[in-house]
């Protein structure tokens, strides 16, 4: 089983996500938070799960889709993968500077 670590920038844009969608709705919100949170856990025994990020290349860069948002993470190590981003489906990523990449 491997380890999970959220940098800083997931973490806060995690926080963003729960804000912007908390505008409508508290309860939305907290759901795709727990959604999102729920579908990184998948990595713990299945690190290789996601497909390589189109955008990046590289092959221990990877995603996973929850709803409408690219949790894109990279495989540290045999034992710790770093989520790096939560990014919205909707928007460009290749204007993005991505951490950890």
């Amino acid at each position: 089983m491997v380890r999970i670590v959220w940098t800083e920038l997931a973490s806060k844009e995690l926080q963003d996500i729960y804000e912007f969608i908390s505008q409508d709705s508290k309860l939305y919100a907290k759901r795709q938070i727990i959604r999102i949170r729920n579908r990184t856990k998948v990595l713990k025994t299945s690190k290789y799960l996601g497909k390589i990020v189109d955008e990046i290349g590289i092959p221990i860069i990877r995603e996973i889709v929850e709803g409408n948002y690219r949790i894109i993470y990279k495989i540290r190590n045999k034992s710790e993968i770093a989520i790096l981003t939560i990014h919205h489906s909707a928007r460009d990523l290749t204007k993005r500077n991505i951490e950890g990449t």
